[in-house]
C-alpha cells in the first residue's frame, strides 16, 4: 500500500516520477516558480507597487505560504530516500543547496510585519528572484552542468589559481609602472587589480589605460594572457560536458538494450509455455 510520504516523494522528486516528463504537482510548482519570479521582478518597480501596495503584499505573502507548504512537503517526502531517513537525515537534507533555495523562497512570510519601505523588505523581494533557481531541480542540463563541474573541479580550481596568479602579477607590474603617473587608477596593487580584472576578462576599461611604455607592454601581455585564461576553463568544461553526455547516452542505450532483452526473454518464455501446453494439454 502506498503511503502518503511515498506518494509525495513520487510527485515532488523529478527522478522518482515513473512516467515521461514532470508530474502534475511539479508542473504546477514550475508555473508557480515562473509566476513568483516574475512577480519579484515586477515588485521592484515602485510605480507598479504604488498602484495597489496591499495587493502586492497579499500576493507576496500568498506565494511565500505556498512555497512554505512545498518546502514542508519536500522535507517530509525526503524521508523516502535512505540518505535522508530519520531526523539526522532530515538535517542533512535541510542543508542541501536546493533545500536552502526552497527555504529562501519562503522568506517573505517571516517578515510580514515589516514596514513597506523597509530596506530589509526590499532585500526580501530581491531574494524572491532566486525562485527562478528552483527550476534547476527539473533541468537535465543543469544537472549535467553540475556533474561536469564536479568531475573537473580540480582542473577548474587549478585554472582559476593560475588566473589569480597572473592577476596579482600584472597588477603589481602596473602598480610599479603606472602608479607614480596615475595614482588614482594604479596607485596601489588593489586599484591596479581592478584594471587587470577588466583586461583579463576581455571586458575592457576604456576610461583608464596605461601611458608608459612598460605599462603598455604589460597591458598587451595581460590582454593576450586573458584570452588564454578564458579559453582554459572553457575547454575543460567542454570536454567534461562531452564525457557526461556520452556517459548518459551509453547508459540510455544499455537500459534500452536491457529492456529489449527482457521483452525477448518474456516472449520466448511465453512461446515455450504455449508449446508445452500444446504437447501436454
Amino acid at each position: 500500500m502506498t503511503t502518503t510520504r511515498a506518494l509525495l516523494h513520487r510527485h515532488l522528486v523529478a527522478e522518482a516520477w515513473h512516467r515521461h516528463g514532470l508530474s502534475p504537482a511539479n508542473r504546477a510548482i514550475c508555473a508557480l516558480i515562473l509566476f513568483g519570479g516574475m512577480f519579484a521582478v515586477l515588485s521592484t518597480e515602485p510605480h507598479l507597487v504604488e498602484i495597489s501596495p496591499t495587493t502586492f503584499r497579499i500576493v507576496e505573502l500568498t506565494l511565500a505560504a505556498l512555497f512554505s507548504i512545498e518546502y514542508l512537503a519536500r522535507l517530509y517526502a525526503a524521508g523516502e530516500e535512505p540518505a535522508y531517513a530519520g531526523w539526522l537525515g532530515r538535517l542533512r537534507y535541510v542543508v542541501t543547496p536546493m533545500a536552502l533555495i526552497d527555504l529562501l523562497a519562503t522568506a517573505p512570510l517571516f517578515f510580514v510585519f515589516l514596514p513597506t519601505d523597509s530596506a530589509l523588505l526590499r532585500l526580501v523581494r530581491l531574494i524572491g528572484i532566486l525562485r527562478f533557481v528552483k527550476f534547476a531541480r527539473y533541468s537535465h542540463a543543469v544537472r549535467n552542468l553540475t556533474e561536469a563541474m564536479n568531475a573537473r573541479r580540480y582542473e577548474l580550481g587549478l585554472s582559476f589559481l593560475i588566473g589569480f596568479f597572473f592577476l596579482v602579477l600584472t597588477a603589481t607590474l602596473l602598480y610599479f609602472a603606472e602608479g607614480p603617473i596615475q595614482p588614482e587608477a594604479f596607485g596601489s596593487i588593489p586599484r591596479a587589480m581592478w584594471w587587470s580584472i577588466m583586461t583579463l576578462t576581455t571586458v575592457g576599461y576604456g576610461d583608464v589605460y596605461p601611458v608608459t611604455i612598460l605599462g603598455r607592454i604589460c597591458a598587451g601581455a595581460t590582454a593576450v594572457i586573458g584570452i588564454g585564461l578564458i579559453a582554459m576553463p572553457t575547454g575543460i568544461l567542454a570536454a567534461a560536458f562531452s564525457e557526461v553526455f556520452q556517459k548518459h547516452r551509453e547508459q540510455a542505450a544499455a537500459a534500452h538494450a536491457a529492456a529489449l532483452a527482457r521483452k525477448a526473454a518474456r516472449l520466448e518464455h511465453e512461446h515455450d509455455h504455449a508449446h508445452d501446453h500444446k504437447q501436454h494439454p
